[in-house]
């Protein structure tokens, strides 16, 4: 068979298009940005809505489509109106009026009457429209996919090796977790043996299971030796929190992920059993043994990365503000005369530190991405010059008890691993 399928870049969509090929299938990949080596990809932006007119000539020839187009959160003019119910409605009649006989819609668990999200509502609009269409095939309504790759795989991971989790209702709320690799499967049996009309049918894990336990699941999977200790959030914080996270850049959570997260995830009408012949894997299948280290570590960088940001920042702003005057400043003119520095001089290396310290701080939290390289080997010199002056000049610092110099020594390997972590490209590498 020959298939278009849309959001053919993303998690779910790069997952169906490996399964139809290893079938024998052709895939047509529908993407925003074909590179050169995307063979036959059709280059499309659901943002636009391409119009049914524009989809009937790329429709040529194509046996089944799958629309695994989907967005978390909206972004500039990547909305959910556009991306998961304007452009599939155009890309459905197209089919209808192209002959294509089986469409398959990814949409999402929950995209029903009783749907209260901008998400889930826009993901009903065109689900209904496809049901009304004279087409064979189905709408799909996954819950919480787990796999590599994933970034709400990569989100539970970290939260599954947090040691404690503040969560709202203590994390009792029920969700249903399924692999991704059952998801396929049931995608590509649709695609190959699709209902007469175009059927609803939920893609949901083993059995409902309350988040905590799930996350308990995944931290067993992960070899993480002990349970987590939840503990219940009032709901006014959560959501305060969500509204507070939409602001950063990347994050997952606003007020509309806290409102799914809070409804639970769950279905007593899972198709997955019937569809696939077996019941779906359990979470504590969800990672194989021999990659159980390597998730975890990445799992416990990416936990703790921006902690330690956070707590580096801290440092610089909290140093910036005792050299304006928490400290006294007399005691800090006699420190800088032992080096050598009197009256103003002395003013503009006290100040003028101060000032560069509360700039790093405030960099180290807000620096864009393809900065933050230029900021870790600034706040490197700068520790490396400071300690270099005090060895020189205030050598018996380094037998104080306190160990004011030879702190600096873990500081430095902290920041030379937020360089190593930054991504490739921030470091001015190539993608």
């Amino acid at each position: 068979m020959r298939i278009l399928l849309t959001g053919a870049s993303g998690f779910i969509g790069r997952a169906v298009a490996q399964a139809l090929r290893e079938r024998g299938h052709a895939v047509v990949p529908v993407l925003r940005h074909p590179g050169a080596a995307a063979q036959d990809a059709v280059q499309a932006d659901f943002a636009g809505v391409p119009r049914r007119g524009w989809w009937l000539e790329q429709l040529a020839g194509i046996d089944a489509v799958v629309n695994a187009v989907g967005i978390l959160r909206e972004q500039g003019g990547q909305t959910f109106r556009a991306l998961h119910s304007d452009a599939p409605i155009e890309l459905f009649q197209a089919c209808a009026a192209a002959g294509v006989h089986t469409v398959v819609q990814v949409s999402a668990l929950g995209a029903d009457a009783q749907a209260r999200s901008a998400y889930h509502r826009s993901k009903k609009a065109a689900d209904d429209v496809l049901r009304s269409l004279p087409l064979a095939g189905a709408v799909v309504q996954p819950s919480l996919v787990y796999g590599p790759g994933g970034s709400s795989a990569a989100l539970f991971n970290q939260l599954a090796v947090a040691p404690v989790l503040p969560f709202p209702q203590g994390g009792r709320m029920l969700v249903q977790p399924v692999h991704i690799a059952d998801v396929v499967q049931g995608i590509v049996r649709l695609v190959e043996e699709p209902p007469l009309s175009v059927a609803t049918l939920a893609f949901a894990g083993a059995q409902p299971i309350a988040l905590r336990d799930y996350l308990g699941e995944l931290r067993e999977a992960l070899g993480e030796p002990h349970r987590q200790w939840v503990i219940a959030l009032p709901e006014s914080w959560f959501r305060t929190a969500a509204a507070l996270a939409a602001h950063v850049p990347g994050s997952m959570l606003d007020a509309e992920t806290a409102d799914m997260l809070l409804a639970g995830n769950a279905t007593q009408a899972n198709a997955l059993p019937d569809l696939l012949g077996r019941p779906p894997r359990p979470p504590r299948e969800f990672i194989p043994p021999e990659q159980r280290e390597l998730q975890r570590r990445a799992a416990v960088l990416d936990l703790w990365q921006p902690v330690l940001r956070a707590a580096l920042a801290l440092l610089w702003i909290w140093t910036a503000l005792v050299s304006f005057g928490l400290y006294p400043v007399a005691d800090s003119r006699a420190l800088l005369a032992r080096v050598g520095l009197h009256g103003a001089l002395a003013s503009i290396a006290l100040y003028g530190a101060a000032a560069l310290d509360l700039m790093l701080g405030v960099l180290t939290l807000a620096a864009p991405a393809g900065w933050r390289r230029a900021v870790w080997l600034a706040q490197a010199a700068l520790i490396a010059g400071y300690t270099v002056l005090i060895t020189l000049f205030l050598p018996g610092y380094w037998l104080h008890p306190y160990g004011p110099i030879s702190k600096n020594l873990p500081l430095l390997a902290l920041i030379g691993l937020l360089w190593t972590l930054e991504p490739p490209a921030a470091r001015g590498g190539k993608r």
